[in-house]
């Protein structure tokens, strides 16, 4: 009987435990369900990959080139296509100067999740855009 409320007080501790760890886990974006925070990862890094190919690809062809351009050129290795619903963009501003976007298709009407468009510059600067 003695082991069976240990047993039960261990149990007891160990729930008290991760009810407190789940409240202080830190809460993802407004409107961005916790399980689309990897996705969003995903898109980040594949934003730094593509800025960080386009960078190269001034430097050595001293012009701007389409994320479909520069995987058929072997100068970008992903996959084409985007990732979990998002598309890319380059947005060529002339010299060195340009701007990837990550753009969500639009959700259904009746979604409560928020897509945020994602895009990096010339400077290495990751931001959200309207």
């Amino acid at each position: 009987m003695r082991s069976l409320v240990y047993l039960l007080v261990a149990v007891g501790v160990g729930y008290f435990i991760y009810q407190y760890s789940l409240k202080r886990l830190p809460s993802s974006a407004a409107g961005v369900a916790a399980t689309q925070e990897i996705s969003l990862a995903g898109v980040r890094s594949d934003l730094l990959q593509i800025a960080q190919a386009e960078r190269a690809n001034i430097a050595l062809n001293s012009n701007c080139s389409s994320v479909d351009d520069m995987i058929s050129s072997g100068n970008l290795r992903m996959v084409p296509g985007g990732r979990a619903g998002y598309t890319y963009e380059v947005k060529c501003m002339g010299g060195a100067e340009f701007q990837v976007v990550a753009r969500h298709s639009p959700a259904p009407a009746e979604s409560s999740i928020r897509y945020p468009t994602l895009a990096i510059d010339s400077t290495m600067q990751l931001q959200e855009i309207q």
